[in-house]
């Protein structure tokens, strides 16, 4: 199927940003046994991939309300529970998570055409570092805004602001992708053009659509038009 891309102004783009988690990175399998470590430690039952993986863009508190289900509401303890999974997903943060299938091959499309390219996640600092570390695909990022960065976080648009000040692009001539709402929303507000990685963490595929970025992209692949 097509990349349901919508009419934007054709320009050629002088950096992409991308969020991590859900569009440069396959995470969820590394979360979710964080969050099975939680739910195991606690006495209740392991969750499979379809439980996990549409939370797994939204951070640990969405994950663990995923995992506690109807239970969830009734922890008294959910910053400790949230620690704990935190911890867990430190200790082993790169043990199944990989590039998107087509992440790589864009990667090094954008830098043989000197595009410039970055990350902005919500993620914090102290996971982002070593995960990006561990990807060798990831280690040529020109810039790397975390949620932690500013004292704001998606969907503000002053990570993507401060991205793309650090790429020294005008907000104008840079792209976002992301697989989350609250990517598109910094987008728009940051003046930048937007595209949903309709291959990552959405709620659904007609939700995704309603978010009306300037590109809906099926795969990494659809990018190579705008290159």
């Amino acid at each position: 199927m097509a990349g349901f891309n919508t009419a934007a102004p054709a320009i050629d783009y002088d950096a992409f940003i991308f969020d991590l988690d859900g569009t440069l990175l396959d995470t969820a399998d590394d979360l979710g046994a964080a969050l099975n470590n939680v739910l195991i430690d606690h006495n209740f039952p392991a969750v499979d991939s379809h439980i996990y993986r549409p939370a797994a863009s939204n951070g640990a508190m969405a994950l663990l309300e995923a995992g506690f289900g109807q239970h969830w509401h009734n922890q008294t303890k959910q910053m400790d529970l949230r620690q704990q999974l935190l911890d867990s997903y430190a200790d082993n943060i790169a043990t199944h998570s990989q590039c998107f299938t087509g992440i790589a091959q864009l990667l090094i499309a954008l830098e043989q055409q000197q595009i410039k390219w970055g990350i902005m996640t919500n993620k914090p600092e102290f996971l982002t570092t070593p995960l990006v570390a561990a990807i060798t695909e990831l280690n040529d990022a020109q810039a790397i805004v975390c949620g932690d960065t500013l004292n704001v976080a998606k969907p503000s648009p002053l990570p993507l602001l401060h991205t793309a000040q650090l790429l020294d692009v005008d907000p104008s001539r840079c792209l976002y992708i992301g697989d989350a709402e609250r990517d598109i929303i910094a987008a728009k507000a940051a003046n930048m053009h937007s595209a949903t990685a309709l291959w990552g963490y959405i709620p659904s595929e007609e939700e995704a659509l309603s978010w009306q970025a300037d590109f809906n992209w099926q795969s990494p692949i659809d990018a190579f038009n705008h290159i």
